[in-house]
């Protein structure tokens, strides 16, 4: 229910995402004083306080005591637990967003650090209350969701936490590794600033990891083969440090789904995001056995357009040939995207437009910040923050476009309040990818030429690709590696031998394999951060494919019944949510509808050749 340190499946990092210099018009910062104004803001002491004293409160009024509970006091009990996230929730995102600008600054990192120790140790007396609600019998909950209406709402929260009762501990296990938890953070920690702090050098140039992958896009061959090579250098030099985090977060998760009797690695991510395995396993193969009709298909296109006899590593992201250079500075990006969302619905426009006037995003690169894109809910009574490091690119509007979607989205449930808000990772997807498609398809209707047409559907392909495609691959890559760890420790050679056995399978023959590619799964934050968490990245544009679908058959109603899905939040399950559009993702043929969508865009731009 509480959830201290600033949360991985909060941090809705893009993979893919690229970044940019200050060099494109007047770049956004946060504002983060809707939080505190600074470390030491005496309101941020007054809750500190107010926490540590609530927290030993709510622990001797009801710990052991929720079973006797009337419905009007459990009632009372859960919202003074939502309160103590709401607060523990509004100084881990203000330590963890000032963290994020700055992830080599010491004392940043020891702010945040002692914030989390601090909550944990507040929270510590709290881990009862999972527990003794797991003990509380089906009917008399049931009787007291009749009695009282206020208290049925938080309906959806309990049977996700009862979720977890086949995997409960005792009492004192549980706390034993709540408090545990800070030192698992200490592995992230390592891999951020490990990352955030390696240098490349570039023709003379140093550059951080965000600058150099950005070199795998550039139009010059050479410059990306340059760049590709120097990664590849890096990361071997640090390898070792990185299949180290692997190892031990790995091992972690294996001990502790052991104890907790979890089938498998990907259970605990599975009832997390609320969905059924049957449901993720049918995605995974839906998208495997696309890859021949997708990224096989479409890299052989790509191939022919650069006129290469065989692709390599650096080829994947390369702009076309007939791909315009020139770069969108900030004030069209925001215009492009903006026009998108008011044209879908004026009200899109609205919520939106909070973002960019308020501080509410930090858009420029600086050294030291950290790499790739999010957008943070922090706590229901602020507002969501947005991360990029844009570079004028193309793809950097669609990363705008994406993240604003995440931010409207949080913005949106958050009349649901702390614990009814936050969506499961498979839906959180779900705004931020209709954003992008809403936002591509208005710039695909201004196309003036064929050409103009070909390149955007080849980029978005290409991103379709990323998300689904590559993402799945990952998913792939963690599955084959917490299973060999549950086996062995694992070497740098055999974590790289699990990620040449999936790239090949789903980037197909078009391409070869530098020697050090095989290192690259070291630079991806979401397999420390968050394993498994890729595949909602599949689930989310599977899912949006599928309801776009159904917004160009013109479905009457649809943005009404959109804006109610978001609204919805966490409160209810992707069956429910979806019904209302006649979709069902526990149908094979769902995930098909959503494919055959890629697919057709491959036809169009085959049929151009």
């Amino acid at each position: 229910m509480l959830n201290l340190p600033f949360p991985a499946t909060d941090l809705l990092r893009d993979a893919n995402a690229s970044s940019g210099a200050n060099a494109f018009g007047d770049l956004p910062e946060w504002d983060l004083s809707d939080l505190y104004t600074g470390d030491d803001a005496p309101e941020l002491k007054a809750d500190l306080e107010w926490l540590e004293g609530e927290c030993a409160a709510f622990a001797n009024d009801y710990e052991g005591k929720l079973a006797n509970l009337s419905a009007a006091d459990l009632l009372r009990c859960v919202q003074r637990n939502e309160k103590i996230s709401q607060v523990s929730g509004r100084i881990m995102s203000y330590a963890g967003l000032r963290y994020y600008q700055l992830t080599t600054d010491a004392e940043r990192a020891q702010f945040m650090a002692n914030m989390q120790e601090k909550l944990t140790n507040f929270s510590t007396p709290l881990v009862f209350f999972t527990l003794e609600l797991n003990r509380l019998e089906d009917d008399k909950l049931t009787a007291a969701f009749a009695e009282n209406i206020d208290l049925a709402r938080y309906e959806p929260v309990f049977r996700r936490i009862r979720a977890m009762k086949p995997h409960q501990l005792s009492d004192e296990l549980e706390k034993f590794l709540h408090d545990l938890g800070v030192v698992g953070d200490a592995w992230e920690r390592l891999f951020d600033e490990t990352i955030a702090g390696l240098t490349f050098d570039i023709e003379g140039e140093e550059l951080n990891i965000e600058g150099t992958l950005n070199f795998l896009t550039d139009p010059d061959r050479a410059k990306r083969e340059t760049a590709a090579r120097e990664v590849a250098r890096v990361l071997g030099e640090n390898v070792k440090i990185f299949s180290r985090v692997h190892n031990t977060a790995a091992k972690e998760k294996e001990v502790v789904d052991r104890w907790r009797n979890m089938p498998t690695a990907q259970t605990g991510r599975h009832l997390s995001n609320d969905v059924e395995p049957e449901v993720v396993e049918a995605l995974r193969d839906a998208v495997v056995a696309a890859y021949p009709k997708l990224s096989h298909r479409y890299y052989e296109l790509k191939r022919k357009w650069l006129g290469l006899d065989v692709m390599q590593v650096w080829d994947r992201n390369a702009p076309l040939p007939m791909e315009d250079p020139t770069t969108v500075d900030w004030d069209t990006a925001q215009k492009t995207v903006m026009d998108a969302y008011t044209a879908f619905d004026p009200r899109m426009g609205e919520l939106a437009e909070p973002f960019f006037s308020k501080g509410w995003i930090d858009a420029g690169v600086k050294p030291g910040k950290a790499p790739g894109a999010f957008a943070h809910p922090t706590v229901t009574n602020v507002h969501p923050y947005v991360m990029l490091n844009y570079l004028g690119k193309p793809r950097d509007v669609m990363t705008l476009a994406h993240e604003l979607g995440h931010g409207v989205h949080q913005v949106l449930a958050a009349d649901q309040g702390e614990m009814l808000s936050s969506t499961p990772l498979t839906l959180a997807e779900t705004a931020s990818v209709f954003g992008e498609m809403l936002t591509f398809r208005a710039m695909l209707d201004k196309a003036e030429t064929q050409e103009q047409r070909k390149i955007l559907l080849a980029g978005k392909v290409e991103d379709m690709i990323n998300t689904v495609v590559r993402q799945i691959a990952f998913y792939d890559f963690e599955c084959k590696l917490h299973a060999a760890r549950r086996e062995s420790e694992l070497t740098p050679e055999d974590i790289n031998a699990l990620w040449m056995s999936v790239q090949a399978e789903s980037l197909g023959d078009a391409f070869e394999y530098m020697d050090g590619y095989e290192t690259f799964w070291a630079y991806i934050p979401h397999f420390v951060h968050s394993p498994f968490y890729v595949y909602a990245y599949a689930f989310g544009d599977g899912l949006v494919n599928a309801l776009y679908a159904v917004y160009a058959e013109g479905d009457e109603g649809f943005e009404d019944k959109y804006f109610e899905m978001l609204k919805a939040g966490g409160s209810k399950h992707h069956s429910e949510l979806l019904a209302p559009f006649g979709l069902d993702a526990s149908d094979p043929k769902f995930w098909d509808k959503g494919l055959s969508m890629i697919s057709s865009m491959i036809d169009e731009l085959e049929a151009m050749e």
